[in-house]
């Protein structure tokens, strides 16, 4: 009977600990948003995370961190992979700062930049492109560091926003 009862405890005590991370998680994932899925994303632009200007590029530094990668964009306080603005016109460079890191940006099969298709560059090649058409993007960027031994390559996901010239 004492086994039972210990038994019966310890269910419990798993089923709860079940259902309170599984509400965590629910709760979790309704509060992740993402910008492009606002109905006004360019509303969520301001000074604050809006990158370059007609003068200066944008640059985006891409990075291979411990288990994935990063992109930064050139802004006070900017966090990886937080959402960054640029206006139409703005060039745009991309570049890693780690040594010896190659790096992939797929923006998809509507590219906002021009030249459009993937942004293939590294540690020692820069790429610079035009944003060029206003919208909300999401953009995955691979990073991957020559000579590593293990987990060599990682990804990461973030979006940015391309606003109008004169906004």
């Amino acid at each position: 009977m004492k086994i039972d009862r210990c038994f019966a405890v310890r269910c419990s005590s798993l089923l709860f600990l079940l259902v309170v991370f599984a509400s965590y998680a629910t709760a979790q994932s309704k509060s992740d948003k993402y910008a492009c899925s606002e109905s006004n994303p360019a509303q969520l632009c301001n000074a604050s995370n809006t990158c370059g200007s007609a003068s200066a590029p944008c640059t985006v530094d891409v990075k291979r961190t411990a288990y994935a990668a990063s992109s930064t964009a050139s802004i006070h306080n900017a966090k990886s992979n937080a959402l960054f603005c640029v206006k139409a016109g703005t060039n745009v460079m991309w570049t890693s700062t780690g040594k010896n890191v190659g790096f992939v940006v797929d923006v998809g099969p509507t590219s906002p930049f021009e030249p459009g298709g993937a942004i293939i560059g590294g540690s020692d090649r820069e790429v610079s492109v035009k944003a060029s058409k206003p919208g909300c993007y999401k953009y995955s960027a691979g990073a991957c560091m020559s000579g590593a031994d293990n987990g060599m390559r990682g990804t990461a996901n973030a979006e940015l926003i391309i606003t109008a010239s004169g906004n």
